[in-house]
């Protein structure tokens, strides 16, 4: 019997969260985009993976900001049935001695050559569990500890199961994109055990399944590594002495660190940048971490005139990425309309939702990630009397904010309010907006619709970044922190701009205070005079930004790498 093209798939990849369409709210930020972008490119290049997580009924949430700049959350329930396809399959998986039962969504993500990789949507809202278990699907990133453990059973055991009951009995690599989905390990585990007829693991079933895993790191931020307790682990996941038991499971015997587990069961492992690799390797001392850098889905991050762009010189770049390096050979007028149609529509937007309307000659700045304090969003706001003095007598400038705090991040909160408030400061004199509720198709139009995109990590904490990486695809230059991507991807001078020095080791000694100083010196002696005295050389910088960033920091050299480093050398014991 021939096999189907599902049957031969033989790569999972498991995310907690999925930003595969905006309508279907099933991410926050920009793991989940790295995922969708990630599999998009999958489909484009038919790398034959399938790729699984949970069904947020109520998704992340919608995000108001009140006139004192304070954000609020509501609920952002979604269509399910309408956006994807419920599947007759089930499985079941064990909680505190309880079943749960789940069933699955299919949502077919489609490439430029007809390919296609199916995502698959875990959901335990069913009659047959009770009400509390229902909702173990409702959130993301919701709940208390319990709560998220019971999650992470249900993505790493659940989704095995749901992928055998799904016909998927070949795969070679399980590919898990944090350390969300690190009890996979624990069913791969006992499904070793069971084809030797035991009902306990032994050492060999770790070595075993390890030759199976691959696992990507994130962060460097210790709140992004999950860890539980070990009374916790027991009372969810029963009394698995034989797993407990294994070397790697438990760290320093104590927790059920979801990092370590993966790191200890997976055969590669890899950082998100050159940079977050060695980070990593520092804080994780005595594991392999290698890198490979994150990128951006082409295809769906540039916008449309650009697209229209270069389809006409460079007609083959949605299939191959590193064509768009002959950006550099596009007449540079071709490339500055484009840009200010990107602009206006972004002006237009900007209007239509605040009431506030732009410039379209003012150089604008943009800043548009997750509110969390280490990206340190008001790092252009410590001396807002030098940044007015700048804009009245060197040029003139105008800003975009967006990005959404997590609801229980209350520093994060008060970094937003801090904006409002240099908003009030600015009196006008420099145009401030802050878009509230963040999604997909805002930071599609804020990556290409400003002049220059700003970036202020406190490094080494940024382990990657990616909307640089959009912006510079519609050929918008990056002034940045030296941290995550762009200590690759900076030429100064011609691929953007640098802020303060870079990071020598763990950073324990870069002196942060200069980074507001170097900030405004780059903004005051070469950027603003720049674009307003020199724009020849800014179309210049515009269109290396795309020829040597937009044509190698992409998802589709990204899944390359995964593919020849990580995916196929499966037999390897790493």
């Amino acid at each position: 019997m021939q096999q189907s093209a599902d049957e031969k798939r033989s790569i999972a990849y498991f995310s907690m969260e999925i930003g595969i369409d905006e309508k279907i709210h099933t991410y926050s930020g920009g793991l989940g985009i790295l995922a969708g972008d990630t599999i998009r490119s999958s489909a484009d290049l038919k790398v034959p993976m399938v790729a699984i997580t949970l069904l947020y009924r109520k998704g992340y949430f919608r995000q108001k900001i009140e006139s004192d700049g304070w954000q609020k959350e509501e609920p952002a329930a979604w269509a399910v049935e309408s956006l994807l396809e419920e599947m007759p399959q089930r499985t079941l998986v064990m909680l505190e001695g309880r079943t749960i039962h789940l069933k699955v969504w299919r949502y077919e993500v489609k490439g430029v050559g007809g390919y296609k990789v199916p995502i698959y949507f875990l959901d335990a809202d069913m009659p047959e569990n009770n009400e509390w278990d229902r909702t173990l699907t409702h959130h993301l990133y919701g709940g208390d500890e319990h709560y998220r453990l019971c999650q992470e059973v249900i993505l790493g055991i659940g989704g095995i199961r749901m992928l055998r009951s799904l016909g998927y009995q070949n795969i070679q690599s399980f590919h898990m994109n944090e350390g969300h989905a690190a009890l996979l390990t624990l069913e791969l585990l006992d499904e070793h055990a069971k084809r030797d007829g035991r009902s306990y693991l032994i050492e060999n079933d770790r070595k075993a399944v390890r030759r199976r895993c691959v696992f990507t790191t994130h962060t460097l931020v210790a709140a992004g590594h999950d860890k539980f307790s070990v009374e916790l682990a027991r009372k969810v996941l029963g009394p698995r002495e034989d797993f407990f038991a294994l070397e790697g499971v438990l760290h320093k015997g104590d927790s059920l660190n979801m990092t370590r587990l993966a790191l200890n069961l997976s055969r590669y492992v890899n950082g998100v940048a050159k940079k977050h690799g060695e980070a990593s390797r520092a804080i994780f001392a005595g594991y392999s971490i290698n890198s490979i850098t994150n990128g951006v889905h082409a295809g769906t991050w540039v916008s449309e005139p650009f697209q229209k762009l270069y389809d006409k010189y460079i007609p083959i770049w949605k299939q191959d990425n590193f064509s768009l390096r002959y950006a550099l050979s596009i007449p540079k007028e071709e490339i500055w309309e484009a840009h200010m149609e990107a602009k206006r529509k972004l002006i237009d937007f900007v209007g239509h939702e605040t009431g506030i309307y732009l410039d379209e000659d003012v150089l604008t700045i943009g800043f548009a990630r997750r509110a969390a304090t280490y990206k340190r969003a008001d790092l252009l706001f410590q001396d807002i009397e030098r940044l007015k003095k700048i804009s009245s007598q060197v040029g003139k400038i105008q800003i975009i904010y967006a990005g959404k705090a997590h609801p229980r991040d209350y520093e994060a909160k008060k970094l937003i309010q801090n904006i409002f408030h240099a908003k009030q400061s600015l009196n006008g004199d420099i145009k401030l907006v802050y878009l509230e509720d963040y999604n997909m198709t805002m930071g599609a139009m804020i990556t290409a619709g400003v002049d220059i995109w700003l970036n202020t990590p406190v490094p080494p904490l940024e382990a990657s970044g990616t909307s640089g990486m959009k912006a510079a695809l519609n050929g918008v230059p990056h002034l940045s922190i030296l941290d995550g991507w762009w200590i690759e991807g900076n030429i100064e001078g011609l691929t953007g701009w640098s802020i303060g020095e870079a990071v020598i080791g763990n950073g324990e000694n870069r002196n942060h205070s200069f980074d507001a100083v170097s900030l405004y010196e780059k903004l005051e002696n070469i950027i603003i005079p720049m674009f307003y005295e020199n724009r020849e050389q800014f179309i210049s910088m515009m269109t290396h930004s795309i020829a040597i960033n937009g044509s190698f920091f992409n998802t589709h050299r990204m899944i390359q790498e995964y593919v020849l480093n990580a995916y196929f050398p499966y037999n390897e014991d790493r």
